[in-house]
């Protein structure tokens, strides 16, 4: 089965009390290089792409625009995160085309200072929400690295389905090493309703910067 675009878009920007969630814009490259810089040694770990950082500003701004480029071209959703007041980003996170028709992944990041808040269970709770109301999925995934207990906490404490242990799924954490497991969560549409995933309320807006 090939890989296709989800029924709707996803939203271009997401507030909750807490966070916007949003495209990144050109503009926000100094935040991102900010974000990422303080958090070096919080991220490499379980972030293969942080092994090279950090990257100059140039380099940011590019990776920004192929980040707005992919999600216009409905190719990959990208999204930045950041404080309500947007002067700040407090991770990245996205709605990624990797399990086929009528699903899409959910990844994140958040930046060393602001762990331990629950902002990646509020954001992951919202972008599964997102994903069955407004883009019609079957299937929202989540795949964690199984030695990240951090983030393993997030889809439990959501209720998604613990479904297997992957071999040698995600990348390797350096370019002498082996691709490493994952952990496959899973939560279908029927199971978003009764899930903690409504405990987090949002508001969603398209491209144009109407409310959905």
């Amino acid at each position: 089965m090939g890989i296709g675009p989800p029924a709707a878009s996803p939203p271009y920007r997401i507030e909750t009390p807490r966070l916007v969630i949003r495209c990144w814009e050109p503009e926000d490259a100094p935040l991102m290089k900010e974000a990422v810089d303080s958090s070096l040694e919080h991220l490499r770990p379980w972030m293969p792409w942080a092994r090279y950082e950090p990257q100059t500003l140039a380099e940011k701004v590019e990776l920004v625009r192929m980040f707005r480029g992919n999600f216009d071209l409905d190719n990959d959703y990208v999204y930045g995160v950041f404080e309500p007041d947007e002067s700040r980003a407090l991770g990245g996170s996205g709605l990624h085309p990797r399990g086929g028709d009528g699903s899409l992944e959910i990844g994140y990041w958040i930046r060393a200072d602001s762990i331990g808040k629950g902002l990646a269970t509020e954001l992951a709770a919202v972008l599964t929400r997102v994903g069955f109301e407004q883009c019609g999925l079957v299937r929202v995934d989540i795949q964690v690295d199984p030695e990240n207990e951090r983030s393993l906490r997030v889809p439990r404490k959501l209720g998604f389905t613990e479904e297997a242990t992957l071999r040698r799924r995600l990348p390797p954490k350096d370019d002498e090493g082996e691709r490493r497991n994952s952990v496959l969560f899973t939560m279908l549409a029927a199971e978003c309703a009764t899930s903690r995933c409504m405990d987090f309320d949002y508001v969603a807006y398209g491209p144009l910067g109407r409310e959905l």
